[in-house]
């Protein structure tokens, strides 16, 4: 009985919030709401719509716009609440609130179908810079997920200043590691930093604001590790012994820096926690490292809350 209640209680909800949008196109009848009005009058989004008065996003995203908004449903804030240990949306901080609800919004009006996988920006800023954060978008086979753990389970809710796509989950505001470990080109690298050998914690410290913050990450992709393996003539990241991994690691990071692609200028030396490498930006934007092996910033500026990313072509080398 009660799962009937459940399943009953979402078709509820997911009728009243898109039967608007329901097999309507660009050329259909004009909307009569915004974004805020559409979600305070939605059943099952009360959570996000006394959130938004609260931040006094509400007066944003009944703006002009265009916006695109990530809408999570009372029970994704249930979620969110209980694992932060929060009884109520009242008592989580408004400062907090806000950019994690911005972290829920991009600018322009984003379809469904236009989504790709990628990086993009949210209206959220790093506590670092105050720059945009990133968000990761990977959409496969139509099935769009944000930043690994959030995704779109009906979109298209059109509205006078934009656009709403229903989400199953909040949006964390984003680490360095949730874009490691939700991009899949970044699958080795998130091997290595989780090595269960290796003497430091990667992860726990990436993953928070601490006194080494900001952090600056050059990420090799998958392919940068297939090849390295192959020119170490190994075949497994298991074969590198721990001291070489340990070095590898080190020589991707730079402590206390947040370095944006427009810092980097022909022959500055950059301290990592390995060593030091030289930028490049004659043709393009690279990095030579002390075997006078080059990679090549392939995607930069992935703007987390405490860092930023580059991705690289190739594996730099201690020795």
């Amino acid at each position: 009985m009660l799962k009937n209640i459940k399943i009953l209680s979402f078709l509820l909800v997911f009728v009243f919030l898109f039967s608007c949008s329901k097999g309507t196109t660009d050329d259909d009848l004009p909307q009569e709401k915004t974004i805020f009005e559409t979600i305070s009058t939605s059943m099952g989004y009360s959570y996000l719509s006394y959130a938004l008065q609260k931040t006094e996003l509400d007066v944003v995203l009944s703006g002009e716009g265009p916006y695109t908004l990530f809408a999570p449903d009372n029970d994704a804030f249930i979620v969110f609440l209980m694992e932060n240990g929060y009884s109520s949306v009242e008592e989580v901080p408004t400062d907090l609130l806000r950019q994690l609800l911005l972290n829920h919004v991009m600018a322009g009006q984003k379809e469904y179908r236009n989504f790709v996988t990628g990086y993009f920006q949210t209206q959220a800023t790093s506590a670092v810079n105050d720059l945009p954060l990133s968000l990761y978008i990977n959409q496969v086979s139509m099935r769009v997920r944000l930043n690994g753990s959030a995704r779109i389970v009906q979109g298209n809710v059109r509205t006078t200043n934009g656009i709403i796509h229903a989400v199953d989950n909040i949006i964390p505001i984003p680490s360095l590691v949730t874009f490691v470990v939700s991009d899949p080109e970044l699958y080795n690298l998130a091997l290595a930093l989780t090595r269960s050998d290796l003497t430091e914690d990667y992860i726990e410290i990436l993953s928070v604001e601490n006194a080494s913050a900001p952090f600056t990450v050059f990420a090799p992709t998958n392919q940068a590790f297939i090849n390295v393996l192959s020119e170490l003539e190994l075949s497994y990241l298991i074969d590198i012994d721990e001291p070489t991994l340990k070095a590898t690691l080190d020589h991707h990071v730079v402590l206390d820096s947040n370095v944006l692609s427009a810092d980097l200028t022909d022959n500055l030396t950059i301290s990592t926690l390995g060593g030091e490498l030289t930028a490049n930006v004659s043709d393009g934007v690279s990095l030579t490292d002390g075997n006078a092996r080059t990679a090549n910033i392939t995607f930069p500026d992935i703007q987390a809350n405490n860092g930023v990313m580059h991705l690289i072509d190739k594996v730099i080398l201690p020795y």
